[in-house]
């Protein structure tokens, strides 16, 4: 392997960043769940989710590097086009990064959600990825956590149930994830696909009248996105369907906490989240159009 410098190119798929798309919205949901006011400076909050969420991928190809050369050659490690030593200095440079640019929008909030984020993430990339519970578990805690960095500008305790909301469904996904490779179980897959059912009703059944035609709409788009391929997962679940329902899981996101800004009585912010969900998918037609695989979080 050369000690070259990696390409851009080579650095935005270890990263996988079309994927942080699907995070920024994390900070904006919890933004509209706490309640809090509106200065310029929090407009950091996305970008300190982002860069957390970025470090997280380079660490787990830098991690997994040596199962990677076996079972995923193409990636950017193992093919030789980023070493493991760029892997490991992008991760804990995008990992200062987002925990400076949240300790510059809320303060000490800020940095103690943050830091909480960055500790999950190193622990799960490093340590817990392969426990069956608590790599989930890691990464569910991670995800709420993100939607409460959103809410250090208000209140924790009422953006609590977007938090909760959006760490099962980052729970259901890092399970189902697991078969990617080799195949998940009927059983995991739907009972996954049982938890985005409830994820989609949950909102709605909370939401009051007033928001509740835009949180029903937002619910529909998370559950369409989806539950189609969990379904399919539990009825042949092969290797190619856990893949797959693995990639709708993540794309989900997006409106999932789109469902929760409408909700909260923001639907400005659940149409900015449509426009973020808009452009993911454009990103990711122009990485197919260039011949990019498509990668997972594992």
């Amino acid at each position: 392997m050369t000690a070259r410098v990696p390409t851009a190119s080579a650095l935005a798929e270890l990263v996988r960043l079309p994927a942080a798309l699907t995070v920024v919205g994390d900070t904006l949901a919890g933004h509209a769940a706490g309640r809090g006011p509106v200065a310029a400076r929090h407009l950091l909050l996305p970008a300190a989710s982002a860069c957390l969420h970025l470090a997280g991928m380079a660490l787990n190809d830098w991690a997994d590097r040596d199962l990677d050369a076996v079972e995923r050659p193409e990636r950017p490690i193992p093919s030789g086009r980023v070493t493991p030593a760029a892997a490991l200095t992008t991760g804990a440079a995008l990992t200062a990064a987002g925990v400076a640019a949240a300790g510059l929008a809320t303060g000490r909030r800020g940095v103690a959600v943050a830091s909480g984020i960055a500790s999950g993430v190193w622990a799960y990339d490093t340590v817990l990825k392969h426990h069956a519970v608590l790599g989930p578990a890691a990464m569910a805690a991670c995800r709420g956590l993100d939607v409460l960095l959103g809410a250090t500008t208000g209140s924790l305790h009422a953006a609590a149930p977007a938090a909760a909301g959006l760490a099962a469904h980052t729970a259901a996904v890092t399970a189902l994830s697991r078969g990617e490779v080799r195949g998940t179980t009927p059983a995991v897959a739907a009972s996954v696909a049982g938890v985005t059912v409830a994820g989609a009703l949950v909102p709605v059944a909370v939401a009051r009248r007033s928001t509740l035609p835009a949180t029903a709409a937002a619910a529909l788009a998370y559950a369409a996105t989806c539950l189609p391929g969990q379904l399919r997962a539990a009825a042949a679940p092969t290797a190619s369907a856990a893949r797959h329902a693995t990639r709708s899981g993540l794309h989900a996101m997006i409106p999932l906490q789109a469902t929760w800004a409408a909700r909260s009585g923001r639907p400005v912010t659940a149409l900015v989240l449509g426009g973020v969900a808009a452009a993911g998918s454009a990103l990711r037609r122009r990485a197919r159009t260039r011949g990019h695989r498509q990668v997972s979080i594992t």
